[in-house]
């Protein structure tokens, strides 16, 4: 079971390759915004399309499905086909596939064309890791994983923000089809400019086709449970129970394909790699920390602020700032401090990041959320180019393609747990903390029975309604007040996460300097 051989890195970086590289970066970063570019829009989706509250979530949940599949896929469609085509098919089908989005007029034909995008489009991102290693010296590390660390971490970061302006100027048509015109570019730079490497045909020949489906079935299964679970109970709803009951044995099934194909749709030899196990796991917690965070503070703005997408998008853009300015440290700490001590500084920054912020009220605006995201967007730069550096950079060059895509699958499936971990959480720890609160304003008691008075005076031109008005306010309030409870117990949860990773630094060994080439497995 051989892997195709991939050129060693060159010695010398020539400007088409820069140029190249650029121009896949800028594909991949489009495919990662589209992940939460409609999050701050669903509602204007849902009114266009005359979609049911049920309906909508799926906008979202077939682009995740169908990307998790892709992902892992990439690494054999990259050595079959050269990153040449597969990433000018990719973006090409992804730009289309954007148009026919822009154009749906049916919720049906919008989760097909999501689905369609997802899957052509998530080609595009671990192709850029593996190029990243396989193109460049290792001497510039340092630069390029930085970049790549930039925009995948940016990407999900602002896509609310992008989000909430286009929607907010124009219409939700335009976040799909400010996809156009960067797409046409992005093909046109790479069919004229990337020659990485030449194709291997004859490895289409022996296609797993059951390992594909089986492994469709596991990841899109497993993607459907995570998104859809807290959603409907978990395994109270039938279609929870029935779509994991898929996934464990489509993951036997998967598994066993790996193992014993000669040539697996998947190649899991990477796992050897101590680093690289170490590193994927990192990944996975650090998915968590990227796309828990993206959801948890607009929720708390939309609900107990009651800011629109837009204002929405202003404050979250915080994080985003901190991580371009960052990227540049990053870049420098990594050519001169060993990158398990970046790992650790960046959880411990997370770690603080959520201890302030779990000290939430309802009074938080801009201003009490600025701490945070400064150590948030900070410590997410530091941590994704170390992980990054750690786990492939230390691969020998023809394990890089596969190794990506297992690395990226990581941190999205971390994304997707730690996003039903977290609602799970939310809703619970509210319910809790409603139950009680309840208490707190039951009859008798004398504080409750003063704001009760104070409200009904407030709503006495409502006449022999103001009673009920005033009950309903405080009913209001006390759901607020435990709602803002259930998040500050969120964050302390995910500060333990953060800090504990932090022990798990020293299972990664410490790489030879940028300078020297990586180890030839």
């Amino acid at each position: 079971m051989a892997d195709t051989a991939l050129p060693a890195a060159p010695a010398t970086v020539t400007p088409r390759r820069v140029f190249a590289f650029v121009g896949m970066v800028f594909g991949m970063f489009m495919a990662i915004l589209d992940i939460q570019v409609v999050s701050a829009s669903l509602a204007e989706i849902q009114a266009g399309l005359s979609a049911s509250a049920d309906e909508i979530s799926w906008v979202q949940t077939s682009y995740l499905i169908a990307e998790v599949v892709m992902i892992p896929l990439s690494g054999f469609l990259s050595r079959a086909l050269s990153t040449r085509w597969l990433f000018v098919i990719s973006s090409a089908g992804f730009t289309a596939a954007s148009i026919l989005c822009a154009t749906a007029t049916s919720i049906e034909q919008m989760i097909v064309y999501r689905a369609i995008q997802g899957f052509i489009g998530g080609g595009m991102i671990p192709t850029v890791f593996a190029a990243a290693y396989s193109a460049f010296p290792r001497g510039r590390q340092s630069v390029v994983s930085p970049v790549i660390g930039l925009v995948a971490t940016l990407a999900p970061t602002v896509g609310p923000t992008v989000g909430g302006y286009l929607t907010d100027l124009f219409s939700w048509h335009w976040l799909f089809l400010v996809n156009v015109v960067p797409g046409i570019l992005v093909t046109v730079t790479t069919f004229l400019l990337v020659d990485f490497d030449e194709p291997d045909t004859a490895l289409l020949r022996r296609f797993d086709w059951w390992g594909l489906a089986a492994m469709a079935g596991f990841l899109g299964s497993l993607q459907y449970v995570l998104e859809e679970g807290s959603r409907n109970d978990w395994f109270a709803d039938h279609s929870i129970t029935l779509f994991a009951a898929v996934s464990v044995v489509s993951a036997v099934a998967f598994f066993w394909r790996a193992a014993t194909v000669p040539e697996p749709v998947v190649n899991l030899r990477a796992y050897a790699n101590r680093n690289f196990a170490a590193g994927s796991a990192l990944s996975f917690a650090m998915g968590i920390g990227l796309y828990g965070l993206t959801y948890l503070y607009p929720v708390y703005l939309a609900r107990v602020r009651g800011y629109s997408a837009l204002m929405i998008g202003e404050t979250m853009f915080v994080t985003g700032v901190c991580m371009f300015l960052a990227a540049p440290l990053a870049g420098r700490l990594l050519a001169r401090v060993d990158p398990r001590l970046m790992i650790a500084a960046g959880f411990i920054g997370f770690g603080l990041g959520t201890w302030d912020a779990s000290r939430i009220t309802v009074e938080w605006d801009f201003w009490e959320l600025f701490r945070p995201q400064v150590l948030r967007g900070v410590s997410l730069m530091i941590c994704m180019a170390a992980i990054t550096n750690l786990s492939l950079g230390t691969l020998a060059p023809a394990a890089l393609k596969n190794a990506s895509g297992l690395f990226n699958l990581m941190r999205n499936l971390g994304g997707a747990v730690g996003l039903a971990l977290i609602n799970t959480l939310l809703t619970e720890r509210t319910d809790l903390h409603m139950a009680r609160l309840r208490e707190a304003v039951a009859w008798g008691h004398a504080k409750a029975e003063q704001t009760l008075a104070a409200l009904a005076a407030g709503l006495a031109d409502l006449g022999s309604d103001a009673q009920l008005a005033a009950l309903r306010q405080l009913a209001g309030m006390a759901r607020r007040q435990a709602t803002v409870m259930a998040f500050g117990d969120v964050f302390i949860a995910l500060t333990v996460l953060f800090l504990a990773l932090v022990l798990a630094v020293p299972l990664m060994r410490r790489p030879p300097p940028l300078g020297a080439p990586p180890a030839r497995h």
